[in-house]
C-alpha cells in the first residue's frame, strides 16, 4: 500500500493492515471469476474518466480513506491495469446533503468501472452507520448521555464499523473479548452467582475494565455491593433506570449504560434517566446504506 495512503489510515486511526486485508477481501470478491468482461468490452484501455462521488441523500460521510485504499490497492493487487487517482473532497465524520461530492477519481475506464462498486460498498455502508450513529447523538444532545455501539458487527468489518461509529459522533464499547470484560447472566450461571464472577473476572484479569449485565434493580444492588463499578441496565423500563442512577450514586465513581431494545424515538427519555451510556448494537448491524452514487464527468484518449 502507498505511505500515503497508509499514512491517511493511520491519520483517521484505522488499522493499516486490517484495512488491507478488508480491501483485498473485498476485490477478490469482485474478480475471482476473471476480469470485469462489461468494462473490457465497453471501455478502451486508453480511455480516461473522471468523476465524483455524490450523495443522493442527506447524511454524514465516513470511509473516504478507505475508497482511496480500494483505488490503490486494485491496481497493486493486479486486479485492474493503470493507476487510479482519488481524493477525497469532504472529511469523514462531514454532514453531507443531495449533491454533494465526496470523492474525486480519474483513471483508466476499465480500472475506474472496475473498482467502483468495491469503493461504493465500503463508502455507503461506513456512511450509513456514520449518519444513523449522528442521528441518535443529536437526539440525545444536551442530556450527557454518550451513544456507544457494540459487538454486533459484520465478521470481519468490526474495525471499519466502530470507525464510522465514531465518525458519526459515538463512541466504541469494546473491540473484543480481552480489551474489557462484560458479565452477562451465562457468567453469572457459570461462576455460581453475581457476586462470585465479579471476584473472579477481578481475580483472573484485574488489569481489564469490568461491566457487569443486571436485568433487575437486586442484581444492580448486588453488583454495587461486591465492586463493581460500571452497570450494563438491560431492557429496564424508565422507572427501573431512574431507580438504578439513583443505587448506584450512593458509590463513587459508577457509571450505567442502558441497553436492549433501544429505539431512537424513546432515546431522548432514557438519556434524561440520568444513565451515562446508551449501547445501541443496530448502529453497525441494522444501519442502511447512505445512498451515495458515482458521476463520470470526462472522458478522453489518453
Amino acid at each position: 500500500m502507498r505511505e500515503q495512503v497508509a499514512a491517511a489510515l493511520r491519520a483517521a486511526g484505522l488499522d493499516v493492515d486490517d484495512t488491507r486485508v478488508a480491501i483485498l477481501r473485498a476485490l477478490e470478491e469482485d474478480f475471482r471469476y476473471g476480469p470485469d468482461v462489461t468494462s473490457a468490452a465497453t471501455a478502451a484501455p486508453d480511455t480516461i474518466v473522471t468523476g465524483r462521488v455524490v450523495a443522493r441523500a442527506a447524511g454524514v460521510v465516513a470511509g473516504l480513506p478507505v475508497a482511496i485504499a480500494v483505488a490503490g490497492l486494485a491496481a497493486e493487487a493486479g486486479y485492474t491495469s493503470g493507476a487510479i487517482d482519488a481524493k477525497a473532497l469532504r472529511g469523514d465524520g462531514d454532514r453531507i446533503g443531495p449533491g454533494d461530492a465526496v470523492l474525486w477519481v480519474s483513471g483508466p475506464a476499465p480500472a475506474v468501472l472496475g473498482t467502483e462498486r468495491t469503493m461504493l460498498n465500503f463508502l455507503t455502508h461506513l456512511s450509513g452507520i456514520a449518519s444513523a450513529t449522528r442521528a441518535w447523538v443529536d437526539t440525545v444532545e444536551g442530556t450527557g448521555a454518550v451513544i456507544r455501539d457494540t459487538r454486533k458487527t459484520t465478521p470481519g468489518l468490526r474495525l471499519l464499523e466502530k470507525y464510522a461509529v465514531r465518525c458519526g459522533g459515538g463512541v466504541n464499547h469494546r473491540m473484543g473479548l480481552g480489551d474489557a470484560a462484560l458479565i452477562k447472566d451465562n457468567h453469572v450461571a457459570a461462576a455460581g452467582g453475581v457476586a462470585k464472577a465479579i471476584a473472579a473476572v477481578g481475580a483472573h484479569a484485574p488489569q481489564v475494565p469490568l461491566e457487569v449485565e443486571c436485568d433487575t434493580l437486586a442484581e444492580v444492588r448486588e453488583s454495587l455491593a461486591a465492586g463493581a463499578r460500571f452497570i450494563l441496565l438491560d431492557n429496564m423500563s424508565s422507572d427501573e433506570l431512574r431507580a438504578a442512577v439513583a443505587e448506584a450514586r450512593r458509590y463513587p465513581g459508577v457509571s450505567l449504560e442502558a441497553s436492549g431494545g433501544l429505539r431512537r424515538q424513546t432515546a431522548r427519555a432514557v438519556a434524561e434517566t440520568g444513565v451515562d451510556y446508551l449501547a445501541v448494537g443496530a448502529l453497525t448491524h441494522s444501519s442502511p446504506a447512505l445512498d451515495l452514487g458515482l458521476d463520470l464527468e470526462l472522458a478522453f484518449i489518453a
